[in-house]
């Protein structure tokens, strides 16, 4: 841990809060609410699981992988 000016601790919140800061924008940034049924892009049926663990996902995981390959 670094030592210094702060007091003891300070630099270990200084990280701790930027971490906090970056998780929040990050979850921000998410899509929420309702997930769709069926893939925008090739309709075929999203699982439900799929749903779950992704509120608001939009696209199957198939087209989601092309999506980020692009």
């Amino acid at each position: 841990m670094a030592v210094g000016w702060t007091r003891d601790g300070g630099v270990q919140q200084q990280i701790d809060a930027s971490v906090k800061d970056a998780v929040k924008r990050a979850r921000s940034r998410l899509p929420d609410g309702k997930g769709a049924t069926h893939c925008e892009e090739c309709e075929e049926k999203i699982p439900a699981a799929r749903r779950k663990a992704i509120p608001g996902v939009r696209l199957c995981v198939s087209c989601q992988s092309d999506s980020e390959k692009r």
